[in-house]
């Protein structure tokens, strides 16, 4: 037997199930070796993609509009103003009925959340699987003020009479 064959054979030959291991001369468990990498690299993004999937299932399934099946935001009940994420659960059922102009109706701002969400996952996801790192929303201080004050604006001007169609 050449050499090369015994190796083959090698890689084939029983051992008792406490003590196998990978033989990393056999091209099968090198590919089942990268599998099992890729597989754990892809677990954590695909984890929280099923929650959110979950969630968005969940409020697609039981309705918002209907009064009882969800807590009223407290700002509101309170003061009678609308925060930003006033409407969102009302946007989120709209949004998994496919009903894009309901969802921006009900809230505009947590739309442009969901789509910068897809696209973060979409991100994450092809970065674990072809092993680069994982991304990271780093944003210099003047952008998250930015964004701070956008969403200000934005509940100022849900809150006025002429920004009514910003309003749930």
């Amino acid at each position: 037997m050449s050499g090369e064959n015994q190796q083959v054979d090698a890689c084939r030959t029983p051992m008792p199930r406490r003590h196998r291991r990978p033989c990393p001369r056999c091209p099968r468990s090198r590919a089942s070796g990268r599998a099992a990498v890729r597989a754990r690299r892809l677990a954590v993004p695909a984890l929280y993609l099923a929650g959110v999937a979950g969630a968005f299932a969940y409020v697609g399934a039981v309705d918002p509009n209907e009064p009882g099946h969800y807590p009223v935001c407290p700002l509101f009940r309170l003061t009678g103003v609308l925060c930003p994420g006033c409407g969102g659960l009302r946007s989120a059922h709209a949004f998994a009925h496919g009903d894009l102009i309901a969802a921006f109706g009900a809230n505009a701002f947590a739309v442009v959340g969901y789509f910068v969400f897809a696209g973060f996952m979409a991100l994450w996801l092809v970065r674990a699987f072809r092993g680069g790192p994982t991304p990271r929303i780093v944003l210099r201080p003047r952008y998250w003020w930015a964004l701070g004050a956008l969403a200000l604006v934005f509940v100022i001007v849900r809150n006025l009479s002429f920004g009514s169609a910003l309003a749930p």
